[in-house]
């Protein structure tokens, strides 16, 4: 198998001019066509780095669950999770970040890259509280580029066509995944019954 080791040989491959579209399409800030998307969205892929190590976590809410503070500034609220803390732990230790919001329905993906920083002020937090309950922090991002991407990926994996959509029961399970990885110390039909109530309970 062989790799590519450098710009130039990537450039022979594809060359080096960009279709115009691709370009004026990229913006350093949260343009009021584009903020339809993010007020739309209610998923967000987080893409954060660190010398540690990258990540790329799924973040859903309601639709518009990230908001526009200003025309450079989102904030997303983090909300329940497994308590990794993987991207909170990058963003603390380097804050490039990426938000690639996705709208059931629509193939276009919207992307906002920038600067990162996590808040625990409590008016904000407060701000975002749901059944009574509020977030532990939230994802301030700076952002410096926002634009959209070709729909061709959602339109070839038939994203939102329910037509091509995989039967979960065709899929492992949480509890046949950890009782597989663990040899049967963790997880297991236990677990499985048990976690629709727990996530009920969990949610915020």
């Amino acid at each position: 198998m062989q790799f590519i080791s450098s710009v130039e040989q990537l450039e022979n491959i594809y060359g080096t001019s960009p279709s115009p579209a691709s370009l004026v399409k990229e913006v350093d800030h949260i343009a009021d066509i584009y903020a339809q998307f993010i007020q739309s969205s209610p998923f967000v892929g987080l893409a954060t780095v660190a010398d540690e190590g990258i990540d790329c976590s799924p973040r859903g809410d309601q639709p518009g669950f990230v908001r526009i503070h200003d025309e450079k500034t989102l904030i997303m609220p983090d909300r329940r999770g497994n308590n990794r803390i993987d991207s909170l732990r990058n963003i603390v230790r380097d804050p490039r970040t990426s938000f690639m919001f996705l709208i059931p329905g629509s193939h276009t993906v919207l992307r906002a890259n920038g600067q990162a920083r996590i808040t625990t002020d409590e008016t904000l937090l407060h701000s975002f509280e749901v059944d009574g309950k509020a977030p532990r922090s939230a994802i301030v991002l700076r952002v410096d580029r926002v634009y959209f991407q070709c729909a061709r990926a959602l339109m070839r994996s038939h994203m939102w066509d329910v037509a091509h959509h995989v039967d979960p029961k065709t899929l492992p399970t949480a509890g046949q995944v950890l009782a597989a990885l663990t040899q049967g110390e963790v997880g297991g039909q236990k677990y499985d019954d048990e976690w629709l109530g727990r996530a009920k309970k969990t949610m915020w």
